[in-house]
């Protein structure tokens, strides 16, 4: 039973940047505007959330310098393919190594640093209850916010008029901007919010994961959270399915070489990106692959009038 509880508290801990990235990401992508810096956008925030946390003493300060700098990039995305009407594709790839070399340049006097990482949720009686108590009731903060998040991510495409008006942008930007609907300016929003959502991301891991900043520590997760965003057809519910399945991937890589298997280490620990290939073939041979990406999705639009 401890074991069992040892190997969900990890995969948890392991998907919630997974699951706080990837919902930004989506609601990016359902205005219509495709963001490939995620990762960029994470290791940034990574630096300055470790950055903010050592020199105030604060978790939660730690935790807003990532949101800042996920959103600062963002901007920059938002002004060159907005405002400039610039490539998507292009500016993104160009967005993630610019946030590789500007995470390194601002992280580079933490390395070797500590910090206290973000304390555990304990309620007396609740907490101890075995196998369930500490998996329900004692996670960080980021593990409880990242549930909210895509609960209220769900709640207002579905649910409210904004968020159809957004879904609308991203199926039909030319519709919508005829309607009178804003649409530069609800894209700019969405880029914004995908931006904060993947700097907490990244400010996640030296807060709540590690105690400490290494350069590059995002390893390729925020490339993962764009395969989540595919992987769950733009859906919400279907997000967190990926994000936690991802997660067990790769938790139980690590546990099978602990465990000794007989399988190279190498291959184990490309297990999560192997799988990451393999759900997006999949997806691309079904009927329905790509048939509920937002119609305009990655597609330039500049208003006539």
């Amino acid at each position: 039973m401890e074991l069992v509880e040892a190997i969900i508290l990890s995969v948890l801990a392991a998907s919630t940047p997974l699951l706080i990235a990837a919902t930004g990401e989506l609601v990016t992508e359902r205005s219509g505007v495709l963001n490939l810096g995620v990762e960029g956008m994470m290791i940034v925030g990574a630096a300055c959330g470790f950055g903010g946390a050592w020199l105030s003493g604060s978790i939660i300060v730690g935790a807003l310098c990532g949101i800042l700098a996920g959103a600062a990039l963002s901007l920059i995305f938002a002004l060159m393919t907005l405002g400039l009407a610039v490539n998507q594709v292009a500016t993104g790839l160009a967005l993630t190594i610019l946030g590789i070399g500007l995470s390194g340049l601002i992280g580079a006097r933490f390395v070797g640093e500590r910090i206290s990482t973000a304390p555990h949720l304990h309620i007396p009686g609740l907490s101890d209850i075995p196998l369930v108590g500490r998996i329900l009731f004692g996670e960080d903060a980021f593990v409880y916010l990242s549930i909210a998040l895509i609960i209220g991510v769900w709640w207002f495409l579905y649910r409210t008029r904004a968020g159809l008006v957004l879904r609308a942008c991203g199926d039909n930007h030319v519709s919508a901007h005829a309607l009178g609907y804003p649409v530069l300016r609800i894209r700019l929003l969405a880029v914004l919010f995908g931006g904060a959502c993947a700097g907490l991301a990244g400010a996640y891991l030296p807060l709540a994961y590690t105690p400490f900043f290494i350069p590059g520590m995002t390893a390729g997760r925020g490339w993962i959270a764009l395969a989540l965003v595919v992987f769950s057809s733009w859906r919400p519910a279907r997000l967190v399915i990926g994000a936690y399945l991802f997660g067990a991937v790769t938790i139980l890589q690590l546990h099978a070489q602990g465990a000794g298997i007989g399988i190279p280490s190498q291959f184990m620990s490309a297990l999560p990106y192997l799988a990451t290939v393999i759900v997006l073939v999949l997806l691309s041979r079904t009927r329905t692959g790509g048939s509920t990406a937002p119609a305009a999705l990655g597609t330039v639009f500049v208003p006539d009038r």
